[in-house]
């Protein structure tokens, strides 16, 4: 669901190699980066419809898509940037790197810069914002818990399965 509008809005987003390259960075749980912001964007257009709530969807979509578009492995330090305090300043990583391939309104770039809120300090300015700051806390909750799985997850499960089953045919 919601894909079809995704699409619509986005599909430049989702084909580009840099967002692509985002499947490769674990940001909750075991859910990819790329996978989070999809399932933000989801998200965002279901709150959006069950609270009936008036709002430019390309923003919506296009800022839920790129609110973590920092592009590195958060969970690894390196010499250069240790990542420390990303949930600080990961906002504004993103939106610079999203400045720097896509146009990003005025209403992207309220909703890529506070999705961290309360940690962004300055609260979301418009609607838009306000509903992926909401849908990104929700999404990463269930992330976290793993009550939401990736399909890194699936890929783990399908390897304990054949490794499994392959154990199991040799031994007769």
């Amino acid at each position: 669901m919601y894909e079809k509008e995704i699409k619509k809005y986005a599909e430049d987003i989702l084909k580009s190699n840099n967002f692509q390259s985002t499947k490769n960075y674990i940001q909750h749980g075991n859910m990819s980066v790329q996978e989070h912001c999809i399932n933000v964007a989801k998200t965002s257009l279901a709150i959006r419809n069950r609270l009936g709530v008036k709002c430019h969807s390309r923003d919506l979509v296009r800022g839920a898509l790129l609110h973590d578009y920092f592009l590195y492995d958060w969970h690894k330090n390196d010499k250069v940037n240790p990542h420390r305090l990303h949930g600080f300043f990961h906002p504004s990583r993103a939106l610079a790197n999203a400045r720097k391939e896509y146009y990003i309104s005025d209403i992207q770039s309220d909703i890529i810069s506070k999705h961290m809120w309360p940690l962004t300090v300055i609260p979301p300015m418009c609607r838009e914002a306000w509903i992926v700051t909401s849908a990104d806390k929700y999404c990463s909750l269930l992330e976290t818990l793993h009550i939401q799985k990736g399909k890194i997850h699936n890929q783990k499960l399908n390897r304990k399965y054949v490794t499994a089953v392959l154990r199991h045919k040799a031994a007769y």
